[in-house]
């Protein structure tokens, strides 16, 4: 059940930053879960390593977004480079 309840979790997560950020994304429906997901990881890591949560807390939402947003500049970024003729 934790794997479901952190999948939709992420999805939202996804969604908000795509939604938060402009422009056009290169990624699909997949993409937004895994941005999500790994938003709310690094979040909670960076959290974890500037004190602001113990160890083993989990992000708060809207730092998870804020996550996501960071990794999904990063995607957009690399996936910009990769559509560039050689």
């Amino acid at each position: 059940m934790h794997l479901i309840w952190t999948l939709i979790v992420g999805f939202f997560v996804g969604l908000i930053a795509k939604f938060l950020m402009p422009g056009r994304d290169p990624g699909g429906f997949i993409i937004t879960i895994f941005l999500g997901i790994a938003g709310a990881l690094l979040a909670g890591w960076l959290g974890q390593k500037f004190h602001f949560y113990h160890e083993g807390q989990p992000a708060g939402f809207v730092a998870s977004v804020f996550g996501a947003m960071i990794l999904l500049l990063i995607y957009r970024i690399f996936a910009k480079n990769n559509d560039q003729p050689n």
